[in-house]
C-alpha cells in the first residue's frame, strides 16, 4: 500500500479497547450460543449508559457466564453485532485479518471463471457482520449497515489491500446510517476512502461479459452480483429464443441470454436510466458473435402494467425472466408481497408460448421459499398454465448463506 487514506478516515479514531458489559433474556443468550449474530436492545437486562459504536460488547448470562463478544451501537436497534460466541477470543486487528482472509479464500473458485466481480465479504455469513465488501476489477465497495464498524474501519481496509491490492475503495453507507450521520465521524455515502477518482465508465467482467457499474450512485453497491448463477442458467437456456426480461435493470439476465443465442431479447424496466445502461452494456459486449446478432429492444414502464398490455397485444415469448425488487422488508408485508408476485407470475405465463420456460425470482427475506414456490406454483395454475420441471435455485458461491437471515434470493425455473 503505497497511497494515503482519504483525509476523513485519517481522522477516524481508532478503537478505544472500551468494553460494555451486556446481559440479556435467556432466549436471547440460547440464540447467540446457536450461533444467531443479532442481538436486539428490547432483548438486553442490562446495558450499562456511555457506550460508543465500536465498543466490544461483551454479554453475560444470568450467573456471571460468557456468551458472546461483538460490536456494539447504540444507535442501531441490533444492539450487538456479535463476532465469537460460547468461547471468549481476542477481538483485534489480527482477529479481522484472518476473518478477511477466511472470506477471499471461499471465494477462491471465481478466479478461473473469468470473473472480476463478486462479493469478496457477505456480513454475517463471512464473520464481519454488518459490513459487505463487493469488488469490481480492481475497485472495492465497502458498504456499511452498522456505525459500530467505523473505528475499526481502517484496521480492516488496511489488512484487506495487504491480502488483495486494489486501486481503490468507495465507501457506501445503508440508509439508517445516512439518516444519523454524526456518529461517522464525516464518512460519507459515496465517499472514495482510498486511491484516486473513477475516470470515465468502471466496468467488471462477469463470466466473460463486461458490465458498467456505478459504485457511487448505483443500487447496492453499483451491480446485482447475486444473481450472477441464475444468469449464466438463462444464457444456457436462451439459444433461438424470443425472451423477455421484466424489471430488467441494466440487462444483466438480457445479455446473458443474448450471448446464449436468443434471437430477440426485451428489456423492462421503469428506469429509464437503467435501460441506457443496458443499451451500453450490450455495446460493450458486441465483439461477441450472439450479442452482435440478437435484436435488443427496450420497454419503458411500470412492469405490471406493460405485461399486462403485451398479454393484449398478444405478444408472445419463449422465455420469460422476471426478477423484480424487494416487495417485503418486513413480515407484515409478506401477504401483500405473496400477491404481487402471484400477479407476475400470471402475466408471466400468460406471455409463455406453449412449453416456454420462465424464470421467476424474489429477493423478499421474509417470503420463505415454501411461500414462494407454492404462490407461483397457484397463480400459474389459475391461469391454466401449470409449472412443471421445476427448478429451484439461490444465492452464488460468493453470497454464503450461513446466516439463516441472509438466505433472501429465491429462482424458480420452470416450463408451462
Amino acid at each position: 500500500m503505497n497511497r494515503p487514506f482519504h483525509p476523513v478516515l485519517e481522522q477516524v479514531s481508532r478503537p478505544a479497547g472500551k468494553t460494555i458489559k451486556l446481559k440479556a433474556t435467556h432466549s436471547a443468550v440460547a440464540n447467540l450460543h446457536r450461533g444467531h449474530p443479532w442481538l436486539y436492545a428490547e432483548r438486553l437486562t442490562e446495558e450499562p449508559s456511555g457506550g460508543s459504536p465500536g465498543d466490544l460488547g461483551v454479554v453475560f448470562d444470568a450467573k456471571g457466564r460468557f456468551v458472546a463478544v461483538g460490536l456494539y451501537d447504540p444507535f442501531s436497534p441490533i444492539r450487538l453485532r456479535a463476532l465469537v460466541a460460547s468461547k471468549p477470543a481476542a477481538v483485534d486487528r489480527a482477529f479481522f485479518a484472518a476473518r478477511l482472509a477466511a472470506a477471499l479464500e471461499r471465494r477462491r473458485p471465481l478466479l478461473g471463471t473469468d470473473t472480476d466481480g463478486y462479493r469478496m465479504v457477505h456480513g454475517e455469513s463471512d464473520g464481519m457482520p454488518g459490513m459487505v465488501i463487493d469488488r469490481y476489477a480492481d475497485t472495492a465497495v465497502v458498504k456499511l449497515y452498522t456505525h459500530a464498524w467505523v473505528p475499526h474501519l481502517r484496521d480492516c481496509l488496511e489488512s484487506l489491500l495487504a491480502l488483495q491490492p486494489l486501486a481503490r475503495i468507495v465507501l457506501r453507507l445503508n440508509r439508517a446510517l445516512r439518516q444519523n450521520p454524526a456518529p461517522l465521524q464525516g464518512l460519507e455515502d459515496g465517499l472514495i476512502l482510498y486511491g484516486e477518482p473513477i475516470a470515465g465508465t468502471l466496468t467488471c467482467l462477469e463470466n466473460g461479459l463486461r458490465f458498467e457499474v456505478d459504485p457511487i450512485r448505483g443500487q447496492k453497491t453499483g451491480f446485482f452480483l447475486d444473481q450472477r448463477d441464475n444468469r449464466a442458467r438463462v444464457g444456457a437456456m436462451a439459444k433461438g429464443k424470443r425472451v423477455l426480461n421484466a424489471f430488467s435493470y441494466n440487462g444483466g439476465f438480457s445479455l446473458y441470454a443474448a450471448r446464449g443465442g436468443a434471437v430477440e431479447v426485451s428489456s423492462l424496466d421503469q428506469s429509464a436510466a437503467a435501460l441506457e445502461s443496458s443499451v451500453r452494456n450490450f455495446a460493450l459486449n458486441r465483439h461477441l458473435p450472439n450479442v452482435a446478432r440478437a435484436r435488443h429492444l427496450t420497454l419503458q414502464g411500470d412492469a405490471f402494467a406493460v405485461m399486462a398490455e403485451l398479454v393484449k397485444r398478444g405478444e408472445i415469448f419463449d422465455l420469460v425472466i422476471i426478477d423484480p425488487p424487494a416487495f417485503a422488508v418486513r413480515r407484515s408485508q409478506v401477504r401483500e408481497a405473496l400477491k404481487a408476485y402471484g400477479k407476475l407470475a400470471h402475466l408471466g405465463v400468460s406471455l409463455l408460448a406453449p412449453g416456454g420456460d420462465i424464470v421467476l425470482a424474489s429477493c423478499s427475506a421474509p417470503v420463505s421459499p415454501e411461500d414462494f414456490r407454492q404462490t407461483m406454483c397457484d397463480a400459474a395454475a389459475r391461469a391454466g398454465r401449470p409449472l412443471k420441471q421445476i427448478r429451484e435455485t439461490g444465492h452464488a458461491l460468493d453470497h454464503p448463506t450461513d446466516f439463516a437471515d441472509s438466505r433472501y434470493l429465491k429462482c424458480l425455473f420452470a416450463t408451462a
